[in-house]
C-alpha cells in the first residue's frame, strides 16, 4: 500500500509545480503586455508634473522693482533679491530655485523665478533669433545638442516651454538642446533654429522620439491633420500654430527648418523607418502661426 501512494504524491507535487509555473508565466506575459501602457501612463504623469510646476512657478514671479511689475499673486515671502544669482548669494534660495528659511530649509513647494531674469531671457531669445537670419544654411547636426542659451544663467532649468496639441492629446515639456538626457524627458529644441517666442521671421524646430521605450513622445504626430492646432506655451505667451503641411525627408535634407522672411513657422520632427536596412528618414509636421 505504501508503494502505491508514492506515485500519487509525486503526481500532486508535479501538479503544484505545473500550476505555479503557469501562474508565473501568465503574470510575466501580462506584465509584458501591460508594460508599455503602464510605463506610458507614469511617463505622462511625470511630464504633467513638470508642466504643472512650470505653471505654478509663473504664479510666484519675484518682481524686478515694484509689485506693479509682476502678477497680482506674485508675492514670495522671504525673498528680497531681484535676480536668482543675487538670491543664491544671499542664501534666500538654493541652487534649484527653492526658497529657503534662515536654517536652510525649503519653504516653497516649487522653484521660483525672477522677472528680471525672465526679461533678460526674453531679450536674449529675440536677439538669438535675429542673429540666425543671416546665418542660415546646412547646420552641422553635432551642434543640435548644444543648448541655444544656457538657462542656468537665468536661474532656470533647461525647460523652456511646453508643447500641446489637443487633437492628439499631446502635452510635452520642451528642453533646449537634443542631448540624450533632454530627449529622454520630453521634446527638444534644435539649436541653430529659432527659439520658441512670438516673433516673425522664425522657424522653431522641435524634435521628439518615436517608439521610445516606456514613453509616447512624438509617436502620434503623424495623426495630426491639416488645420489642427499645435501650441507653444513659454514664460511670456501662448502661441497657436496651424498645421499646414507634413512630409517625409531624408536625414540630410534641412531646408524645411530654414527661416522664411516674415513667416512664423514651427516644424515638428521625428524619425520614421525608411524601409532600407537600419536607415531612418525624418517625418516633419510644418505649422504656421495663426492670424
Amino acid at each position: 500500500m505504501r508503494r502505491e501512494k508514492e506515485p500519487k504524491k509525486k503526481w500532486k507535487l508535479w501538479q503544484k509545480i505545473t500550476v505555479t509555473l503557469a501562474v508565473v508565466l501568465l503574470i510575466a506575459g501580462l506584465g509584458f503586455l501591460l508594460f508599455p501602457t503602464v510605463s506610458n501612463f507614469f511617463g505622462q504623469q511625470r511630464a504633467n508634473a513638470t508642466i504643472d510646476e512650470f505653471k505654478e512657478s509663473l504664479r510666484h514671479v519675484v518682481p524686478s522693482d515694484t509689485e506693479d511689475n509682476a502678477p497680482t499673486d506674485s508675492t514670495v515671502a522671504g525673498v528680497t533679491a531681484r535676480t536668482f544669482k543675487e538670491a543664491l548669494e544671499k542664501g534666500e534660495v538654493d541652487e534649484e530655485g527653492y526658497v529657503l528659511d534662515d536654517d536652510g530649509n525649503r519653504t516653497s513647494g516649487t522653484p521660483i523665478v525672477f522677472k528680471y531674469d525672465l526679461d533678460a531671457l526674453h531679450r536674449d531669445s529675440l536677439t538669438y533669433n535675429e542673429n540666425l537670419i543671416d546665418h542660415q544654411g546646412t547646420v552641422d547636426t553635432t551642434d543640435y545638442a548644444t543648448p541655444a542659451l544656457r538657462m542656468s544663467d537665468y536661474g532656470l532649468s533647461n525647460f523652456y516651454c511646453f508643447l500641446s496639441a489637443d487633437a492628439i492629446d499631446m502635452y510635452l515639456p520642451v528642453y533646449l538642446g537634443t542631448s540624450d538626457s533632454m530627449m529622454s524627458s520630453g521634446a527638444a529644441h534644435l539649436s541653430g533654429t529659432s527659439l520658441p517666442v512670438d516673433q516673425k521671421s522664425t522657424n522653431v524646430a522641435i524634435a521628439g522620439h518615436t517608439a521610445y521605450i516606456g514613453r509616447i513622445f512624438f509617436d502620434n504626430i503623424r495623426k495630426l491633420e491639416l488645420g489642427d492646432t499645435v501650441s507653444i506655451h513659454n514664460y511670456w505667451e501662448d502661441i497657436d500654430y496651424e498645421v499646414i503641411d507634413y512630409k517625409i525627408v531624408t536625414e540630410d535634407e534641412t531646408s524645411d527648418i530654414y527661416i522664411q522672411k516674415d513667416r512664423q513657422l514651427l516644424t515638428l520632427i521625428t524619425c520614421i523607418y525608411s524601409g532600407h536596412g537600419d536607415d531612418f528618414d525624418r517625418y516633419l509636421v510644418i505649422c504656421e502661426k495663426k492670424d
